[in-house]
């Protein structure tokens, strides 16, 4: 079974030409998928339809099996798939670092116990252990990348949608986070102007331009 099926995907912001126009894509169990293309061409617009924050205008969203059409249809998708946001501070909105990266595991029906655990823990896998108390807000932008990142996998996702995951790293926080998403299970999608990034994450790439996706060498 395909994790994702976008069928003739069409969608386009209020006065302006269409940003996908036709658009087919499939990600399958296991594909680690980069999404290239020129600024602009709707790249962070198919990860929000994906998860249902966008709709199209046409055509057809399947997640996991299923059409989703309506707000409750994405409902699951969003448990079982983790949107990296490109702005951190469109993800980040609690006090602390341990609140942010917990909010998620109570929404899934933790305890809070066991979702301060998930997120103690998950703040040490990615070198962030003894981050927890620090103020969300007061954090470099390279910080709030990286808990932002925690946040999603705390949630434990069966897709990662990624959306310029290395934006604003220093390298050694660059080549923790490689390491990190490249020891992942999880099938992702990939949205990234780091050559470097995509050259060691990606097993197969598309290129999106003119409303349309196409197979890129």
């Amino acid at each position: 079974m395909s994790l994702f099926r976008l069928s003739k995907l069409g969608f386009a912001y209020p006065g302006r030409p269409p940003v996908l126009d036709g658009a087919e894509f499939v990600l399958e169990p296991g594909e680690r998928v980069a999404l290239l293309g020129p600024n602009g061409a709707g790249k962070t617009t198919l990860l929000h339809l994906m998860v249902g924050l966008l709709r199209p205008s046409a055509g057809l969203v399947e997640a996991f099996g299923h059409p989703r059409r309506t707000e409750q249809d994405f409902h699951p998708v969003r448990a079982r798939a983790g949107l990296l946001f490109q702005d951190p501070d469109d993800q980040l909105f609690c006090a602390t670092v341990l609140d942010d990266v917990a909010f998620g595991p109570l929404n899934l029906g933790h305890g809070p116990a066991a979702a301060r655990r998930i997120a103690t823990d998950t703040l040490a896998s990615l070198g962030l252990a003894g981050y927890g108390e620090r103020i969300t807000h007061r954090l470099s932008g390279g910080e709030k990348r990286m808990v932002s990142l925690a946040a999603v996998l705390a949630m434990g996702p069966e897709v990662l949608l990624l959306d310029e995951p290395s934006n604003a790293l220093d390298e050694a926080a660059r080549n923790r986070l490689l390491d990190t998403l490249a020891a992942l299970p999880q099938a992702m999608v990939i949205v990234s102007h780091d050559a470097g990034l995509v050259e060691r994450l990606a097993t197969r790439r598309v290129w999106l331009e003119k409303g349309l996706l196409r197979c890129s060498g």
